[in-house]
């Protein structure tokens, strides 16, 4: 269903109740518009905060049509929302991201196909559904990454496997399910892109972003000066965009790549929402990729975000709150907040365990140097292992 632009004073709608959920609600209200959640944990963060919390399940019929009675538009904070929920709801309000383009993020075959069509570099791979395709894998591509096709994130549902009998004991492990093998290929390092595009095709994003993963989860991002050579930025932005447009993509939409040690680019996966990597966007940019997110949906001007700081983001998982003993206890949060240009984010979750994200922490400051410098001393702080970007 397409529509006009829905100006401040509407409610706004967001499928899931995470912490994305949560930080969507804080800028849609920060703009002026009422909110509502459709998330069935009676205690998710998002719905703590909004003005409207429906707790059923995501394809529960009368929560969908309430959400669609009380929202002038509606969004979703992860892809593994049912698509079936979103084409319910498009039939009666504008929905952003669609239902066909998060069926594509759900999917990594079609994922891969998709980014293929759209000319981007992908690892080497392929599709394992039967013993028969798992029998065909070539052993050019061992050792390799086995996913699951759908319902993996944070480092779930991947085995390392470097020969056919690990492959084959992978699969077994994995239940049979559909799974993608992929090449492992010698990596420089991670990155980047947080883009939005608009009902009209217009498009903006924000500066590319050096990731570090540990086990999988997002660790460490890095958006200095220095981060990238402008070359090598216009290429990343470029394959981008080529993958949003190649989906008539509307709403914000993250692009992760890989840098190979050879220096060439390939493209690993899409999330169609805001993204972890993004959220030192709240404080060292001038339109966060939350904002970007409402404005896409309602159709209000997308600008160019600004970067005002150098910013260096650091993921605050569960583990941190048994640092000092076997009960959970806060960190030592007046230590981090005592440094210059830190800025805390705690998603109000009430239970902290290990490789749960409980929040992040941004620092912003005058130079890459001192960014770096207060970063690690926070995590030191914190019990934090050092990293470089």
């Amino acid at each position: 269903m397409s529509h006009g632009m829905i100006l401040p004073g509407a409610t706004l709608g967001v499928l899931g109740g995470g912490q994305l959920g949560r930080m969507f609600v804080h800028a849609a209200q920060k703009m002026g518009y009422f909110t509502a959640v459709l998330d069935p944990d009676a205690d998710s963060p998002a719905g703590r905060v909004s003005h409207h919390h429906i707790r059923t399940g995501y394809q529960d019929p009368q929560g969908l049509a309430e959400l669609a009675r009380l929202c002038a538009a509606v969004t979703t904070e992860f892809e593994n929302v049912p698509a079936a929920a979103l084409q319910t709801l498009a039939h009666e309000r504008p929905v952003a991201p669609s239902a066909d383009a998060v069926a594509i993020a759900q999917h990594r075959a079609r994922e891969k196909a998709h980014f293929e069509r759209c000319g981007v570099p992908v690892a080497p791979h392929a599709v394992i559904e039967s013993p028969e395709q798992l029998a065909a894998v070539s052993s050019h591509l061992l050792p390799g990454i086995l996913k699951t096709a759908t319902l993996g994130y944070d480092g779930k549902g991947q085995v390392r496997v470097g020969t056919p009998q690990e492959l084959a004991a992978a699969w077994e492990q994995l239940r049979r399910a559909p799974c993608v093998l992929e090449k492992r290929l010698p990596l420089a390092f991670e990155c980047s892109v947080v883009l939005a595009r608009g009902q009209d095709g217009a498009m903006v994003q924000l500066p590319v972003q050096r990731n570090l993963h540990r086990g999988g989860i997002l660790a460490v991002t890095e958006v200095l000066e220095e981060t990238m050579p402008a070359t090598f930025t216009r290429q990343v932005v470029d394959a981008a965009r080529s993958i949003a447009e190649g989906m008539a993509y509307v709403g914000v939409l993250c692009i992760e790549f890989f840098v190979l040690a050879d220096g060439r680019l390939v493209v690993n996966e899409i999330a169609p929402r805001p993204h972890n990597s993004g959220h030192w966007s709240i404080d060292g940019a001038d339109v966060s990729q939350f904002e970007l997110q409402v404005r896409a949906m309602t159709g209000l001007p997308l600008v160019q975000p600004r970067q005002h700081s150098p910013a260096l983001m650091l993921n605050l998982l569960g583990e941190l709150w048994f640092a000092r003993g076997a009960a959970a206890s806060p960190p030592p949060w007046d230590e981090v907040l005592g440094l210059p240009g830190c800025h805390l984010h705690l998603y109000g979750k009430a239970e902290a365990r290990a490789g749960r994200k409980m929040g992040h922490l941004t620092v912003t400051g005058s130079s890459s140097a001192a960014v770096r410098a207060t970063a690690l001393r926070v995590a030191q702080i914190l019990g934090i292992a050092p990293f470089e970007v």
